[in-house]
């Protein structure tokens, strides 16, 4: 058994059973891999895949939990070069943090400023997804830390702690007749077409239920990944937007006004997520604290050691 043969099973999982597309992925021919897989198999006596001929179809039982066994390995094999980074070159390396658009773009720029001024010799990566992709990535070890408001909480092998709270808003344009309702009411929102995020980003989810409690239908002309996109066609007219509170400036957005929501829809979480066992950084923890003092290191540590997500940490 060698790490290749662990490398070339874990990445059989991730390129669908595609033998070709794990050969291009690892380097190497799709003969070879084939081999590995049969020495594999040979060695451990059970066979780890589903077959119809010489097709892969999936895992079979053995082959799930020494999946599970193997994504700990090579987990554990990335995290020696990490410790081993830690006390060779402290300050030097690269992080890696996994977020949305909303978040790169309106909550973290003051933090990344101020951890870039700390550790100007990290190479600072920040890669944006959907929150699933987000969680994806921490869960493959491509991501350090995960900030997001969906999906963080939904997978067992992810610890995550509150980032902070944030509400919708409603936004039209200068001079729409919605800016005469004394208290904006879903009723008044839901009479003209809406624009907002696309699902699985942002809280949409949370926006769908709360028209639904309410029995509305609202006519969601148009989603999109982030706020600026919205924005844009508020602007022409062609729907009243909904975002995120804190991706309006009064300064920026003179074109359009922020009606307040916060009644409306519920409060939403951003959260800070961790793979549990990914060896972390000191310059990761010290990035983590910038964005919320009281998660500190010793906080962090506390938390990927409990078996269960902190839903009871409170900011």
């Amino acid at each position: 058994m060698n790490f290749q043969q662990l490398r070339i099973l874990r990445e059989t999982v991730r390129c669908n059973f595609n033998l070709t597309e794990v050969a291009n992925v690892l380097f190497t021919s799709q003969s070879g891999v084939s081999k590995h897989i049969k020495d594999l198999e040979d060695e451990l006596g059970v066979e780890i895949f589903q077959r119809k001929g010489k097709r892969l179809l999936g895992l079979t039982k053995p082959g799930v939990e020494l999946l599970k066994v193997v994504e700990r390995v090579l987990l554990d094999t990335k995290n020696i070069k990490h410790i081993a980074e830690q006390f060779s070159s402290s300050d030097q390396g690269q992080l890696t943090v996994a977020t949305t658009h909303t978040q790169a773009r309106y909550a973290l720029p003051q933090i990344v400023s101020q951890f870039r001024k700390a550790f100007p010799k990290v190479h600072l990566v920040l890669h944006q997804g959907s929150p699933t992709e987000i969680a994806a990535m921490l869960l493959s070890g491509d991501a350090d830390i995960g900030i997001a408001t969906e999906a963080l909480q939904e997978e067992a092998d992810l610890v995550s702690f509150p980032y902070y709270t944030w509400s919708h808003a409603v936004i039209v344009p200068s001079g729409h007749a919605l800016q005469q309702v004394k208290k904006l009411t879903l009723e008044a929102v839901a009479d003209f077409p809406i624009i907002t995020y696309h699902q699985g980003f942002t809280g949409r989810g949370r926006i769908d239920a709360v028209f639904a409690k309410a029995r509305l239908s609202p006519d969601i002309v148009m989603s999109a990944l982030d706020a600026d996109v919205i924005k844009t066609y508020v602007e022409l007219e062609l729907g009243v937007g909904i975002i995120a509170a804190m991706a309006f400036d009064a300064e920026r957005d003179r074109g359009l006004v922020l009606l307040d929501g916060a009644h409306l829809f519920e409060a939403n979480t951003a959260r800070i997520a961790l793979r549990r066992g990914h060896y972390l950084r000191g310059y990761a923890y010290r990035f983590i604290e910038l964005c919320s003092a009281p998660l500190d290191e010793a906080v962090v540590r506390e938390g990927l050691l409990q078996q269960r997500g902190l839903e009871d940490f409170q900011i």
